[in-house]
């Protein structure tokens, strides 16, 4: 029997290797941060903050209080990186100059739709510029652990959240595996050891399709 263990670590680890050299990519705050300490040697990213930064890097020994990402933790500018003002931020995002953007959810559907904002009943500070990055970027990615604490499935048929936006996300990477959306199901591509196919199918609250060409990975 397998017993479900939550693994950030692993879903960052996947994510780092989907991205190309040269590609502009947003971090979303929180888990989607993890995936900046994880490129594969030889790999280099430009990272994009919404509140006005292209080309971010680690933070400094020594932080500094006016340079902060937009989960308003300290960064670092790699050379070359520059700083713009809200309207040029979200012209570059709105505009498709984003490659990709890796956001948490609290749900996420097999239709592409997206909750990561608002539990009812709770006080939240808003979307923020969520809305914006699914809408824009190129590709949008989902990063999650699979269940929730409780052991509900955090892949749903439909999300019972309020949204975040609708059939934006295309591919989510959990804990357990790598998914794509395909509209009206979730395409495994890839489990990660020592879950299965089957597991995952028995523990997704949504309909999952395992061709072939799903392989496992058990590197990460």
């Amino acid at each position: 029997m397998i017993e479900y263990t939550e693994n950030k670590e692993i879903i960052a680890k996947r994510i780092a290797r989907i991205f190309k050299n040269g590609e502009v990519v947003n971090l979303g705050i929180g888990l989607p941060t993890l995936v900046a300490n994880y490129l594969p040697e030889g790999v280099t990213i430009v990272l994009q903050s919404e509140n006005g930064m292209l080309g971010l890097g680690p933070a400094p020994a020594i932080p500094d209080p006016d340079l902060t990402n937009a989960g308003n933790q300290p960064a670092g500018v790699l050379p070359g990186g520059c700083f713009f003002d809200s309207a040029m931020s979200f012209g570059i995002i709105r505009g498709g100059h984003v490659d990709y953007t890796v956001l948490g959810v609290l749900e996420v559907d097999q239709e592409g739709n997206l909750a990561n904002y608002k539990i009812p009943g709770k006080l939240v500070p808003g979307m923020g510029g969520a809305m914006d990055l699914v809408a824009g970027s190129r590709v949008v990615i989902a990063a999650t652990t699979h269940l929730e604490k409780s052991g509900a499935s955090k892949l749903r048929r439909r999300c019972k959240l309020p949204l975040t936006a609708a059939r934006e996300v295309n591919l989510v990477v959990t804990d357990v595996g790598y998914f794509e959306i395909l509209g009206d199901k979730f395409r495994l591509l890839e489990y990660f050891a020592p879950y299965t196919p089957e597991w995952i199918q028995e523990h997704t609250d949504a309909d999952v399709l395992v061709t072939s060409t799903c392989s496992c990975c058990s590197d990460l």
